[in-house]
């Protein structure tokens, strides 16, 4: 009973400590309008993000979402932001370089950073990673004033720690602020097992957290049977309280416990973003939700989709780039090519008599509404390397 009503406990925000935060450097700004224009004029309430008093002063905060492939990042950032601006799959590496997603409230714009799953060097030659991929993470934090840190839960093989590479980063960086979001929780049939978690990836700091509960159910609630906890390799030249296995990091400034899906808990962590923001020129128009141009994000729309839908190791040896772009009468227009390295890859994209092509199309092109919030007519062909086009 006393496990339970801790995990009840962490399923709300958990503070380990204050930090103070950063200020940041200049970043710069692009993107056009229209991907929020319609949005903003339906709803009364966009228009109240826009500060409108002069006299307000800007405050901004810059973080970093950092994790292991497949943690739930890009789909976290656009359920943060409420806007479809990263792209999505179930594969891992579907997110190739950093980009910034912005929320701006009032007086206040928070920019995330979506960056590449961190990887080791067995990784980086499996997938042929370039060093871009490689450095984008710690390009994201370096201009970064916080770290969240996304952690999936769902995996029973890695839960109980962190990353040996992941560590490395954070030791690396261990002067800037950070934060843990546990993601995907809805995937837990018990939430108790919250608890061995948190004991893991904090090092067993929770008996520092203020009004988590009397000394003496902290005390049994340690003693009760936890389950194994996942090997993790040492981090050479760090020292910390926990016993001889590294597994977490004992510096969390907060621990977040979410689900990007239903949208659990995400109040709490965009909340927690902007209070940290610090005086400062806003960076980005209102009404601006990303760095990136639309022409970059239907090419990245297709590639997610294109991960989605065929099997194993082939969608990775597809190339995707953009063709045509046009926004004619409120409606864009926009052609891409899929460029397969032989007939058979590019028969089994297309499908029999195109069938598989077609439902990417319609996913794609129902992806693209929702981030650009007006008609998208989109047309994806394949061709073979050196060929000509194919369907």
């Amino acid at each position: 009973m006393h496990d339970i009503g801790m995990a009840l406990l962490l399923l709300r925000r958990i503070r380990i400590g204050p930090a103070p935060f950063l200020g940041l450097q200049h970043c710069q700004r692009c993107f056009s309008a229209r991907l929020s224009e319609n949005v903003s004029n339906e709803s009364g309430t966009e228009q109240s993000n826009t500060p409108a008093d002069s006299n307000s002063a800007e405050r901004l905060i810059k973080v970093a979402i950092v994790g292991m492939p497949n943690a739930g990042k890009s789909t976290l950032i656009n359920r943060l932001i409420d806007q479809r601006v990263c792209p999505v799959s179930a594969k891992v590496h579907t997110t190739r370089k950093a980009s910034k997603a912005i929320h701006s409230k009032v007086n206040s714009q928070a920019i995330l950073f979506d960056t590449p799953g961190l990887v080791g060097s067995r990784e980086i030659k499996k997938h042929q990673l370039d060093t871009q991929f490689v450095s984008a993470c710690r390009h994201a934090i370096q201009h970064s004033a916080l770290i969240g840190v996304v952690h999936d839960v769902s995996n029973s093989w890695t839960r109980h720690a962190l990353s040996p590479v992941l560590l490395r980063v954070l030791e690396e960086y261990a002067h800037i602020p950070s934060f843990l979001i546990l993601n995907k929780i809805d995937t837990l049939k018990s939430k108790r097992i919250l608890l061995d978690i948190v004991r893991n990836l904090t090092c067993d700091q929770l008996a520092s957290i203020r009004n988590y509960g009397p000394p003496t159910r902290r005390r049994k609630s340690r003693d009760a049977g936890a389950e194994e906890k996942a090997p993790s390799d040492g981090l050479e030249g760090k020292e910390i309280t926990s016993p001889s296995r590294v597994e977490g990091w004992p510096h969390f400034t907060e621990i977040f416990m979410v689900s990007a899906m239903t949208g659990d808990g995400l109040r709490e962590v965009m909340s927690f973003i902007h209070a940290n923001a610090k005086q400062q020129p806003w960076e980005h128009l209102p009404d601006e939700h990303t760095d990136q141009p639309p022409e970059q994000l239907i090419v990245q729309s297709v590639r997610a989709r294109l991960l989605d839908f065929m099997p194993q190791e082939i969608p990775y040896l597809l190339q995707t780039e953009l063709e045509y772009y046009e926004v004619v009468g409120g409606r864009i227009l926009a052609s891409t090519i899929v460029t397969c390295p032989n007939d058979r890859i590019a028969r089994l994209v297309c499908g029999e008599t195109n069938g598989k092509l077609r439902q990417i199309n319609e996913q794609v092109t129902s992806d693209l509404i929702e981030t650009f919030g007006m008609p998208v007519l989109l047309t994806i062909t394949t061709r073979v390397r050196n060929k000509e086009s194919k369907s």
